[in-house]
């Protein structure tokens, strides 16, 4: 899939990357230019099974996938053409090692025009897909999962924190973190913090060679 994302790019031009999740607030890569970027037809989904960097086999946690259907709010990246080859393969070292994304040229609307820009989607084929998850999946998940980058209730709060801070509104990302608040509040409530609660810091940070998501 990779020479195929470097045959559609062509190589000419420079390189476009549409980041909707971890790219966000950790790219990883070098890049002369962000834009936010507005995304037609596809949403941004906390709907994708993580059962290492976020969970495990046993309790698996979420990342977010990019699920067709509706619009989605990011940022844009630009990397000069020169830098494309070098990036994409740094890329795919972390996004793609288990080929569990469909890569795809998706055009972009910025304040500055459109932009074709390579984003990371998720079939609902795919194995990695969870399908819909009650609000009492989403607790236990947000207190009990955590993999060897952290908690998946750490990555959706950075998340959040940071479509925030480029002004992007994410009403169903704030509603399912607020699931996560009310779990806190009634543990605290009844005397006892929330078991299996983990707190950022205790995993180690990804490097640009494990998968997280973009």
């Amino acid at each position: 899939m990779l020479e195929r994302a470097i045959d559609e790019w062509g190589g000419h031009d420079d390189l476009w990357v549409f980041g909707y999740g971890s790219l966000i607030w950790r790219p990883e890569f070098d890049f002369s230019e962000r834009r936010p970027a507005h995304l037609h037809g596809w949403h941004r989904a906390l709907k994708m099974w993580s059962r290492v960097n976020r969970g495990t086999p046993q309790c698996p946690g979420l990342v977010f996938g990019l699920l067709s259907g509706g619009s989605c709010r990011g940022m844009v990246f630009r990397i000069p053409a020169a830098d494309g080859l070098e990036t994409l393969g740094r890329l795919w070292l972390r996004e793609m090692p288990t080929g569990v994304y469909d890569p795809r040229w998706l055009d972009c609307v910025t304040p500055h025009g459109r932009v074709r820009a390579l984003a990371f989607t998720l079939s609902r084929r795919s194995p990695n897909f969870t399908g819909e998850l009650s609000d009492a999946r989403y607790r236990e998940i947000f207190t009990h999962a955590c993999g060897r980058y952290g908690t998946s209730l750490d990555y959706a709060q950075q998340t959040l924190q940071e479509l925030q801070r480029h002004g992007i509104h994410d009403a169903a990302l704030a509603r399912l973190l607020r699931l996560a608040e009310q779990e806190l509040s009634d543990a605290a409530d009844c005397g006892s913090p929330a078991a299996g609660l983990y707190r950022s810091g205790q995993a180690s940070s990804p490097t640009n060679n494990q998968q997280e998501n973009p």
